[in-house]
Formats: C-alpha cells, structure tokens, sequence
C-alpha cells in the first residue's frame, strides 16, 4: 500500500525541518490504515514501533512517499514495514528518509487481546 504526504509549513519545526512527531504521525496512521483494511472488523491499537531514526532532513515542500507492506502476522497481533522517501519535486530525485516497524494487537470491546480473524478459504 502507498500513500503520500506534502510537507507543510504547519508541519515544520522552529529550524524548518519535518518535525519528527508529524513523521511518527503519518506512520502509524498509514500503518493503522493498511492494517484496517486487510482485517475488516478488528480492532487495532498499537503497541509499538522497532528502531526510530530519522536518516534525512525533511524540508517543507517534499513529497512523501509511505510504502506500507505486512511483515509478520501473529494469533492477535500483525506488523507492517513502513518505508518512507522524500521526492524533491525539481531534481525528481528520491531518496528514503525514515523507515520502522509498526506493530498492532487486535483488541476486543474490553481492551483484552483477541485472535484476528482469518478469511475463510
């Protein structure tokens, strides 16, 4: 799964760079996205997300580009890849500029963990 993202002024911090909290943002919620749609029905919540560490500078302007595929798929938990390239809109050069692990457990009504519901074959 895809999705992209321009980055704003509202989105920069006081030196004019991505601030890292947006970044985090749009991960998981893209993450959350992918997650939802390939399990109707469950209920995710996240739990955690592997190694934070932004490799580039994000400058107001970029195109993000979030390339979201399933990793691992567990009885009541699932984890995403989620890889992310900044598109600078005059060279057309790409380069990735932030890349994690994004891990959900499905919940039930309680908050207790619950086992995701497989398609019937």
């Amino acid at each position: 799964m895809e999705n992209y993202k321009l980055v704003l002024p509202e989105h920069l911090n006081h030196y004019s760079y991505l601030f890292g909290g947006n970044m985090l943002k749009w991960v998981d919620e893209y993450a959350w996205i992918a997650a939802s749609l390939e399990f109707p029905g469950c209920r995710f919540v996240t739990i955690g997300m592997d190694r934070v560490e932004f490799r580039k500078a994000v400058r107001n302007g970029a195109i993000l580009r979030f390339s979201v595929e399933r990793s691992r798929l567990g009885n009541s938990s699932v984890q995403y890849r989620v890889e992310v390239y900044a598109d600078d809109i005059e060279s057309g050069q790409e380069e990735i500029v932030f890349a994690t692990e994004v891990s959900f457990v499905c919940v039930a009504d309680d908050g207790s963990k619950v086992p995701i519901p497989r398609p019937l074959q």
